[in-house]
């Protein structure tokens, strides 16, 4: 939601938070006063009101339309100063809690944000240029200022933190009204809900000829008799591993949990006491030795040797069709989870249960699926196969297709009602802090 906060503060309060609703954004220079002076005091510090300009600007520059005319200039200035003390009540907060903030903990960031403000120009004179044409004098005064803001930013986020972890934070109850409410004030400015779809699919992959497997299963058995015989297991996995992940370290997979390897990989794996040597394990893959180093509870430590199934465009017309012929079965009623036992590479994915943006699909995908409804068939179509550089064969089903259209209360209800939680709990410790300190507003 393309909306402005009303306040930071309210970013402060979760991980994630969307713009308020209801606020008007709008553009102008904010208005010159010759001579700067106190806008605002919290406790000790003052708040002048060229940092309300600065802020202003900085408002300006991301976007924000300021109002011309003076009442609404006011206001909108009115607004950034209480802002502005929210600020500085939780640092003032922070400072309270005894919570430090150095410039060593905010630099990589800002460094970061430094080098990709400094890629945006060609030239390094094109980029002292636009740092002049801004108002800042050099590098350095940049650089400067970002750190200070970084650094009041983790001040506030560590105030807000330490008020959560002292039972601090309120709760507050949002009704449906207020959810109706901020919804109508921003549905017009709320982006189109995107055409979706759900589907289930069969990959199928090339297979090696019944001679070229012969090949490979005699080759990996060559290796099991080697390490039967003596020569270590590591040797013979840099020696002869086709993983290229875990070849140079003697085949070490590291610890891994039931369910992360494919289900053939996976069973053995789990099977195997420490230090025996597998029998040849058959995957999409290509056949592998497995070893166990260590077991503790839930997971296993272990190393394999993989030599690759070879295959050639050959392979890759024999699983077309496949795929070709399972699809047809499928269309005349044949049960899906029967095909899929068959047909489908248990490394790919089955389902896409939850509905994503057509647009947002692989392209060979969004081509084939764009004219379909719920229900309709598709392929056999290609997809790439990094790993050795032939297709794999698609056929899918999609299960609904949503074609988008305006956005409805029933789609942003949780998002709307999380964020109005945030900023009524923002605003409630907010206004508590604020009688627990010294604030004037001057204005």
């Amino acid at each position: 939601m393309n909306l402005r906060l009303i306040s930071r503060v309210a970013l402060l309060c979760a991980a994630v938070a969307l713009p308020a609703y209801g606020q008007q954004p709008a553009a102008a220079a904010p208005r010159e006063l010759p001579v700067d002076r106190v806008i605002a005091v919290v406790g000790t510090k003052p708040i002048m009101w060229s940092e309300v300009q600065e802020f202003i600007n900085f408002q300006k520059q991301q976007g924000a339309q300021i109002p011309e005319d003076s009442l609404g200039f006011f206001q909108y200035a009115r607004a950034v100063v209480s802002d502005l003390v929210d600020q500085e009540v939780l640092i003032a907060t922070a400072k309270n809690y005894k919570i430090e903030v150095t410039d060593a903990e905010v630099l990589p960031q800002v460094e970061g944000d430094m080098k990709r403000i400094r890629d945006q120009f060609k030239t390094e004179q094109e980029y002292r240029d636009a740092l002049k044409g801004e108002g800042f004098g050099n590098v350095d005064e940049l650089r400067r200022i970002r750190v200070d803001k970084a650094k009041r930013d983790l001040y506030q986020q560590r105030a807000i933190d330490s008020l959560k972890a002292k039972g601090r934070m309120p709760s507050v109850a949002i009704s449906e009204a207020e959810i109706t409410e901020a919804f109508a004030k921003a549905k017009d400015r709320l982006p189109r809900r995107p055409a979706m779809v759900t589907f289930r699919q069969i990959i199928v992959s090339p297979k090696p000829s019944a001679a070229s497997k012969k090949a490979t299963l005699a080759k990996i058995d060559s290796l099991r008799a080697e390490i039967d015989k003596g020569t270590d297991f590591e040797v013979v996995a840099k020696r002869e591993s086709q993983d290229q992940g875990s070849k140079e370290l003697g085949g070490d997979l590291g610890w891994a949990r039931r369910g992360m390897m494919v289900p053939a990989f996976d069973q053995m794996m789990f099977a195997l006491n420490p230090n025996v040597v597998s029998p040849t394990v058959e995957t999409v893959f290509g056949a592998h030795i497995i070893r166990v180093d260590r077991i503790r509870p839930a997971e296993v430590k272990a190393r394999h040797i993989l030599l690759k199934w070879t295959m050639d465009s050959t392979d890759v017309e024999r699983a077309r069709l496949e795929a070709d012929s399972a699809l047809t079965v499928w269309k005349k009623g044949a049960s899906y989870d029967s095909l899929v036992t068959k047909h489908h590479d248990e490394a790919e994915l089955r389902l896409m249960a939850d509905p994503v943006p057509r647009d947002s699909l692989p392209a060979e995908y969004r081509e084939v699926i764009k004219e379909l409804k719920a229900g309709d068939f598709a392929g056999p179509f290609t997809i790439p196969n990094p790993a050795n550089g032939l297709s794999k064969i698609v056929i899918l089903q999609l299960t609904s297709a949503d074609e988008g259209g305006e956005m409805k209360l029933t789609d942003v209800r949780e998002r709307i009602r999380s964020q109005l939680v945030q900023e009524k709990t923002a605003r409630r410790i907010l206004d508590q802090l604020r009688k627990e300190l010294y604030v004037s507003i001057r204005m």
